[in-house]
């Protein structure tokens, strides 16, 4: 393995370690302010004694902390780290259901939040039974308090008390102890809660420092919409400057980017395409490259298509690389490096630490070089384990990781991404990669955003489906079906006859997740419904999302208290939900052993009718009469996909 060095400390030593190195330097950059790595590691320890007093100085204890882009956002995670406690990254982003299922799952008892996040979080109180605190972290001082969420603490409020000093180690822990729950974006299933040690976390950190070349010069402009770790620890561990650019608009992303000196521009590949795209790019990018002391544009997430790369490239006169990873290894595993040549469409060599090689799908055994197999991965950025599964089964007892992705190796070691094991499927027998088909579909400049996908065939098995974004200069929209023959047919010639696209349609827009990938396991699902009831007309754009009509929740009900008196609460509950529009049915069912234990089925026309019932100040009064008699478990269960 390459070798490696990093401090043997918890992750908060990396705020603790810059304070000391410069605590006057410029640590974090926003439209509002600045913060040095002094005034940060102070706002850390007195968020550190807060959490120390709510959770009664429990190590492990759960605390959530909302990822969004605000420079208390990194005081808060480091501090919570520094109390000994678990961070839980809290995506802002996400649906009700999915904040409901991280704050459940991860068993949080203290969140640090925005207003907007604290309100959420206030509606859902009553499926939230270990959320005792919420801090509303955005909130400024002398606000009204009607500006604050019911029952929810100010900042303000919460640190009105003296700094505890450090004692020992920064954050007091065992760096080998779990410093943080970060749940996985969800494209194949549930979002799993990944273990992340603090010596995953530190170990990524000067990882990723070196391999995109940071240090104390060093100036990052995050254009994401969340504050990624990666980018804060890896900061922090060079010294470096973050500045955090909260406007979606590229162009004005590129204009802040030069005013601030920044010397590397994070970004999504999405935000890349669109700035690619921009007819204000050519007029805005010569004054961006000349103000600007931009080194290179690093994209993450989800893959960038080389023609995206190669235009702002050239018209910013800077390398743009790409870099591969994942949840469960801290992320980031590989990387093309900034300074050095790299080929278009791969994703780098492994960083500092880390070995890489490709197995075969079937004996598991390593392929040979050029070969196509699953990427597998070991380095000291391994995850401990996924929350609820002490030996995950994606981790070999030699500590190779197996990723889910298949890839090749080029002959100087960069990896190639091919597809996802869960997105590739079988015409007969042989094998059909989605993410190949799109980049042929992705060619023809009549189309705009593209995604493939599986579809049942009762002859094949599978055939190849693809929902095609057209461009608005391909034509009117009376057009569209004979503009998608076209592209489809320029696409199979240039496919093998196994990888011909047979269902092809127009999208009005390509499901994805919040990172930007695409969201398959919807799309797949919201095509084996669609299929189930008759299917439809290809030529009048499709939306996946809209059209799963709709939608079940389960939930589990132990009753502690009076039987009746439970029984007649619910009903009211459930006459009141069943005058709900978008309301279709409700069961309950007894246990035949356990006549305490109730489960209800609830079918809603889709999520957002059944989160505008939940809502309600009446659902919310009957809830908290339900309090005190039973004590609910809602998402126990979740949609399993079964082929055939």
């Amino acid at each position: 393995m390459p070798n490696l060095a990093y401090a043997d400390m918890t992750v908060d030593g990396l705020l603790r370690s810059a304070a000391v190195r410069d605590p006057e330097g410029l640590a974090v950059r926003t439209a509002d302010g600045a913060w040095t790595f002094g005034e940060l590691d102070a706002l850390a320890d007195r968020i550190a004694a807060f959490v120390r007093h709510r959770t009664g100085r429990r190590p492990g204890a759960r605390v959530g902390v909302a990822s969004s882009l605000d420079p208390v956002f990194a005081a808060a995670y480091h501090g919570a780290a520094r109390a000994g406690a678990t961070v839980v990254l809290i995506n802002p982003l996400v649906g009700d259901e999915g904040l409901r299922h991280v704050v459940t799952a991860a068993g949080v008892e203290l969140a640090l939040v925005p207003s907007a996040t604290a309100g959420r979080l206030a509606r859902l109180r009553g499926a939230l039974p270990l959320l005792d605190t919420v801090v509303v972290t955005d909130t400024p001082t002398g606000s009204p308090t009607d500006d604050v969420p019911a029952g929810c603490l100010t900042l303000d409020t919460a640190l009105d008390g003296p700094a505890e000093p450090a004692v020992g180690r920064p954050g007091g822990a065992d760096p080998d102890a779990v410093a943080c729950v970060q749940f996985t974006t969800g494209t194949t299933g549930r979002p799993k809660g990944v273990l992340l040690t603090h010596r995953n976390l530190v170990a990524n950190a000067r990882q990723t420092a070196l391999a995109h070349g940071l240090g104390p010069g060093s100036v990052t402009l995050n254009h994401l919409p969340l504050y990624h770790v990666m980018h804060l620890n890896s900061a922090l561990d060079a010294g470096a400057c973050q500045v955090l650019c909260r406007d979606p608009d590229p162009v004005t992303s590129l204009a802040v980017a030069a005013g601030t000196g920044a010397t590397h521009y994070y970004g999504l590949p999405a935000r890349l395409h669109r700035l690619a795209a921009d007819e204000r790019l050519p007029r805005t990018a010569p004054a961006a490259r000349g103000g600007a002391r931009l080194t290179a544009v690093l994209s993450g997430g989800s893959a960038l298509r080389p023609e995206t790369a190669r235009r702002l490239g050239d018209l910013l006169g800077v390398p743009v690389v790409q870099g591969y990873g994942m949840a469960e290894l801290s992320p980031l595993t590989h990387c093309q490096r900034p300074g050095r040549p790299h080929r278009p469409g791969t994703v780098g060599t492994p960083v500092p630490g880390t070995e890489c090689r490709l197995v075969d799908l079937a004996t598991r055994r390593p392929v040979e070089a050029g070969s196509v197999g699953e990427v597998q991965v070991r380095g000291p950025q391994l995850m401990a384990g996924y929350l609820g599964e002490e030996n995950p089964s994606r981790v070999g007892a030699d500590g190779w990781f197996s990723t889910g992705d298949l890839g090749s190796v080029d002959d100087d070691g960069a990896l190639r991404l091919v597809d996802r094991v869960d997105d590739i499927f079988k015409y007969d027998n042989e094998i059909v990669s989605p993410g190949r088909v799109e980049r042929v579909l992705s060619r023809d400049p009549r189309v705009a955003d593209c995604v493939v996908a599986g579809l049942y065939d009762a002859e094949h098995g599978r055939v190849a489906w693809a929902g095609i974004v057209l461009r608005d200069e391909a034509g009117p929209r009376a057009a569209d079906d004979r503009i998608l023959r076209s592209v489809v047919a320029r696409a199979n010639e240039q496919l093998a006859s196994f990888e011909h696209i047979r269902a092809a349609e127009v999208l009005s827009a390509v499901p994805r997740t919040p990172t930007g990938k695409p969201a398959r396991s919807r799309l797949r699902q919201a095509l084996a419904e669609r299929a189930a009831f008759g299917g439809r007309s290809a030529s009048r754009p499709f939306d996946p999302l809209q059209e799963q009509t709709m939608v079940t929740f389960v939930n589990k009900l132990t009753v502690h208290g009076d039987l009746d008196t439970f029984l007649g609460v619910k009903n009211r509950l459930t006459a009141y939900m069943a005058a709900q529009p978008g309301y279709v049915s409700h069961q309950v069912m007894r246990h035949a052993w356990h006549p305490n234990v109730y489960l209800e089925l609830a079918v809603w026309e889709d999520a957002e009718a059944h989160q505008q019932a939940v809502r309600s100040e009446e659902f919310q009064t009957l809830v908290k009469q339900l309090g005190p008699l039973a004590t609910p478990e809602p998402g126990l269960f979740e949609t399993v996909e079964v082929s055939g």
